[in-house]
């Protein structure tokens, strides 16, 4: 279910959670859901169990998740829309950051955000 990209620059727990964050958007995860355990997820990965606890611990963090001490660690939807929303924005200035780091000039992407605002939307 998870896919992880050991090339990207983007840190592994950074794009488990985000794919998380995906799937609760996409409703591919939905409340109460629970998430395979810590050590199960890092064996069908293939990577540091450390590092699925980072991307869950962050999550928990942000109130995505929560742990049941024992059980294992389960998703809420509870004022999702804007945990998503405001995790979608952190993502964006980061992004942002880096395209400025580039010298990608600000005007290109108002430009570009203009544009994409002004398509209509397939599924409203």
């Amino acid at each position: 279910m998870f896919e992880i990209k050991t090339q990207s620059r983007i840190p592994i727990f950074e794009q488990l959670k985000g794919q998380i964050l995906e799937y609760i958007t996409a409703g591919i995860l939905q409340e109460d859901e629970q998430l395979p355990s810590v050590r199960a997820l890092a064996s069908q990965l293939g990577i540091n169990p450390n590092t699925v606890a980072k991307a869950y611990h962050k999550l928990e963090e942000k109130q995505i998740i929560y742990k049941i001490p024992g059980k294992g660690c389960y998703i809420t939807t509870k004022h999702i829309d804007v945990l998503i929303r405001e995790e979608k924005l952190t993502q964006f200035d980061s992004c942002v950051k880096e395209l400025k780091r580039c010298h990608v000039d600000q005007k290109e992407l108002t430009r570009r955000v203009e544009r994409i605002y002004g398509e209509e939307e397939p599924y409203a």
